[in-house]
């Protein structure tokens, strides 16, 4: 299967909020959206937050994969980033192309911060996996992160450090 990834644009806020959507409806418990908060955002809002952080996307036929990097504000905490909205579709899984978006994101964090912060649910094994083969570990787990359909979702904490070297997991 081919697969491309480029830097998402205002011009892809169609796409991003079918993807979007997908994400939020099929896997409630991975994120602190719904699928209601964003049918509530207008096409502009999203247009702007396309243009606020870096968000980069994974292509097959469509947009198929998304990610995005926010960098801390803070005057002393600038050095860190986020990594947020990781979903790839399930025609892609097994295919590298996660692990190829989440290096292209890392790769454009690694040059404007020293870290790449991300919250992932505890339950969830394959992302904990994926996260970790590229570099994040585990530095704290977060209970009762969300409260989704009644229920309370624990995220672990991971970071991964662009100044260490590879699979180093101590600050």
């Amino acid at each position: 299967m081919n697969w491309t990834i480029r830097q998402l644009d205002g011009d892809d806020v169609v796409a991003y909020r079918a993807l979007r959507h997908e994400a939020l409806t099929n896997h409630p418990e991975a994120y602190a959206s719904s699928p209601e908060g964003l049918a509530q955002r207008s096409d502009d809002d999203l247009r702007q937050m396309l243009g606020e952080m870096a968000f980069f996307g994974v292509f097959d036929k469509e947009l198929a994969g998304m990610a995005a990097v926010g960098r801390s504000e803070g005057e002393r905490e600038r050095h860190r980033g986020w990594l947020y909205q990781v979903y790839v579709a399930p025609r892609l899984r097994g295919s590298g192309a996660a692990a190829a978006l989440i290096e292209r994101v890392a790769a454009h964090a690694s040059t404007e911060m020293l870290q790449l912060h991300l919250s992932v649910a505890t339950h969830n094994q394959p992302a904990i996996r994926l996260y970790q083969k590229a570099g994040f570990a585990i530095y704290g787990t977060d209970p009762r992160f969300l409260h989704v359909n009644g229920r309370y979702v624990d995220e672990h904490l991971m970071v991964r450090f662009f100044d260490e070297a590879p699979g180093k997991s101590e600050p």
